[in-house]
């Protein structure tokens, strides 16, 4: 009864949310209730989905393994709404992961260095990977795409190097908590919940958030408006860099080794599906944090749920895919006025 009573009440909660972002006309709306769809099918076709236990102070259940597991993809979204609103992309996220990891697992390994500066070294490379990035696109003004790849195709390579080429298993209790940790719910999403603060904190409390926009939405504009366009995009590549890092971090110690070919592969292309997903226009001009690690925990929702149901992994893009294309369709404007002007097309044939 219970386990009942605590369903209902979620459910409860949530659909009062989505009550409010309906009235609100937020963005956030339509990921969330793409989300709620997935919920939805999972507690009548799945068994045992929202089953949640205590085990050692700690939650266990599928809910928790999703926003786990979401938590990677979550922290590069919030980096990727910032480059993608000033109107940049960054396709070198998941290489800079495995250089932060190979950093990490090197350094405590080979060097036997103390666990905290080899998490500060890691965050390091990836500020270093996001002023490179900055650098190229901001400074040099070399397309974001072509920028990025540089790092995204030569990025592994670096990451080999530091491993020589060896996957570099560790065991060290601080670097495990860092990815498997639990403070009743588990640390990764903790530091999810923390990046998205701090980020949201800077963007919507400072000026800087406008300024993003700004650039994005007419960088010609905000230079004669007095903005440093090319400062604003230089440090919006950085923050995309550190988040790597933060990510990567996770991504090795919840595997305890550095893997260089297959930490963040492909997980940069997860958070610009977040992102799109969230709202946010690949053109720029606009930020949707919130929005981002929505979408980011629906991608793994619906990931966990095609496995929960035997979705072979070689067919499990193509409903993912389906259904993300979905819920970018029903954010448009223009296909929800003519969703909308159905009724009225249909009447009007009616009395032809």
């Amino acid at each position: 009864m219970t386990r009942i009573a605590a369903i209902a009440v979620f459910w409860t909660c949530l659909l009062a949310v989505l009550y409010l972002l309906r009235r609100q006309r937020n963005v956030a709306f339509w990921p969330l209730l793409a989300l709620s769809a997935i919920l939805l099918f999972n507690l009548f076709f799945t068994p045992h989905f929202y089953n949640l236990e205590m085990r050692g102070g700690h939650l266990y259940g599928v809910p928790i393994d999703i926003i786990n597991h979401a938590s990677k993809v979550a922290v590069l979204s919030l980096g990727m709404t910032l480059v993608i609103g000033a109107g940049g992309i960054d396709l070198s996220v998941g290489a800079v992961m495995a250089i932060a990891g190979a950093t990490m697992a090197h350094l405590n390994i080979e060097a036997g260095m103390a666990p905290g500066y080899c998490i500060l070294a890691a965050l390091a490379t990836g500020l270093l990977a996001g002023m490179w990035n900055g650098f190229l696109v901001a400074i040099m003004e070399i397309p974001p795409m072509v920028a990025t790849i540089i790092l995204m195709v030569s990025g592994r390579g670096v990451a080999q190097l530091i491993t020589s080429g060896q996957i570099i298993n560790f065991n060290n209790p601080v670097l495990n908590f860092i990815g498997n940790g639990f403070i009743l719910i588990p640390f990764p999403f903790i530091l999810t919940l923390v990046v998205f603060g701090v980020t949201y904190g800077v963007t919507r409390g400072t000026a800087l958030g406008f300024m993003i926009e700004a650039v994005g939405d007419n960088e010609v504009a905000a230079r004669r408006a007095g903005l440093s366009a090319k400062t604003i995009k230089f440090l919006v590549y950085v923050f995309a860099g550190l988040c790597a890092a933060v990510a990567g971090l996770v991504h090795t110690s919840n595997i305890r080794s550095a893997d260089a070919n297959n930490i963040g592969l492909y997980l940069e292309l997860d958070a610009i599906m977040a992102v799109v997903i969230g709202g946010t226009a690949m053109t720029g001009g606009r930020l949707y944090l919130a929005s981002s690690v929505i979408g980011a925990i629906l991608i793994q929702a619906l990931t966990t749920t095609m496995y929960a149901k035997d979705v072979s992994p070689v067919v499990a893009p193509v409903p993912k895919a389906l259904v993300i294309l979905a819920v970018c369709l029903l954010q448009s404007e223009r296909v929800r006025r003519y969703l909308a002007d159905r009724p009225n097309r249909a009447q009007g044939r009616g009395n032809e």
